[in-house]
């Protein structure tokens, strides 16, 4: 949100973000309540959560119905969410169009494995009438219009990649900087993992995999940079004790900043092999870094990477996750080539300027499409 942010009002957009400060489980950030704050060129307010669950903020309820006239569209990031349906609602009341971007959750597995029943009942009773109404549902991958359509989205959708930041990754840090923390890493093969953790990315199937490599390159090292949920991280690390890999794993907790530049410039080849990924942000950072990247089919961006040999899109299957990982760190050629070629492939495709300028066309269409249909409607 941030990026989306600061590059729409670089182009002169006025932006307002909305959202509640919620910070995790049980956390809240410390931050004032209600005022706008400015933040490079935008404006943020936060709302006081009142529950973990479904996310429940009745401040924002309040200001949202007050002010929603204020705006000419109203772009919601997620549903199943107290304050996204809020927002639609007041939209709808005040006659304002507005733009929803699912963030992913509307594909099979994510209704099939979290709350199922519960989910099932939201999409039909409050979901779909919310995107039934929208003047767009906004999408970053075919992929995820696809598994959204399949589920029940009836609204017409629009195919609009997220952008990065690319000048970050211009010049990476030396990996003498993540070697310094972890030593023992030092010119070894390495693959990373870089995500949130948990089910859905398939890091059962990774360790699986892992195992087998080592029996080829036991020189390989895995390093899982991400944080989670305490006791599935718990159930990972006894994972890897059962299948005697613990010692080749490195859990670097979560990296961001030069820090995760340099974990990417030590890094030999970057896995992520999830179910389910809307879009994979972590893995175009991991093109954009040069390095050859290992998806699994439900990564919304791996048909691009296939497309662009830009890496290998596997199966979610552990021999397959293997296989992948071997002929990567085995073909040294293979892996500069796939490099060269992700950082094409994002330059084209994933940048700022060009999230920025899709969004501000989208917005005005859907403006220009409103009030044609509200002229139509008074006449």
């Amino acid at each position: 949100m941030p990026l989306i942010a600061r590059t729409l009002a670089a182009l002169g957009v006025d932006v307002d973000v909305a959202t509640t400060d919620d910070d995790g489980p049980g956390l809240r950030l410390d931050v004032e309540h209600g005022k706008r704050v400015e933040a490079s060129g935008y404006g943020i307010r936060y709302f006081r959560k009142q529950s973990d669950f479904y996310k429940v903020s009745l401040p924002f309820r309040r200001w949202i119905r007050r002010h929603v006239s204020d705006y000419d569209v109203v772009h919601i990031h997620a549903v199943f969410s107290y304050v996204s349906n809020c927002a639609a609602r007041a939209a709808q009341r005040s006659n304002v169009p507005y733009v929803v971007r699912p963030l992913g959750v509307l594909n099979r597995w994510g209704i099939q494995n979290r709350r199922p029943l519960l989910k099932s009942l939201s999409l039909r009773f409050i979901e779909e009438p919310i995107l039934e109404r929208a003047a767009a549902i906004h999408y970053t991958s075919g992929q995820e219009r696809k598994e959204a359509e399949q589920s029940g989205a009836a609204s017409w959708g629009v195919i609009l990649p997220l952008g990065i930041d690319l000048a970050p990754f211009q010049k990476l840090p030396d990996p003498s900087r993540f070697w310094e923390r972890f030593p023992f890493v030092a010119h070894r093969p390495l693959v990373l993992f870089l995500s949130r953790i948990n089910p859905k990315k398939g890091l059962d199937l990774l360790f699986e995999a892992f195992q087998q490599v080592l029996k080829a390159r036991p020189d390989a090292l895995l390093a899982i940079a991400g944080e989670g949920d305490k006791s599935y991280l718990e159930n990972l690390h006894g994972l890897a004790q059962r299948l005697q890999i613990e010692g080749s794993v490195v859990w670097t907790g979560w990296l961001q900043g030069d820090e995760k530049l340099a974990a990417f410039s030590a890094a030999s080849v970057f896995v992520l092999p999830s179910h389910s990924e809307n879009f994979g942000i972590a893995a175009v950072e991991a093109l954009a870094a040069g390095l050859p990247v290992i998806l699994g089919e439900g990564v919304a961006v791996s048909a691009d990477v296939q497309e662009r040999e830009a890496g290998l899109v596997v199966q979610p299957d552990a021999g397959a996750i293997a296989r992948a990982m071997m002929e990567l760190l085995g073909d040294p050629e293979l892996r500069s080539r796939c490099g060269n070629n992700g950082r094409r492939l994002v330059h084209d495709q994933f940048s700022l300027e060009a999230m920025g300028q899709a969004l501000v066309s989208l917005y005005e269409k859907v403006r220009t499409q409103w009030e044609a249909r509200e002229g139509c409607a008074g006449n």
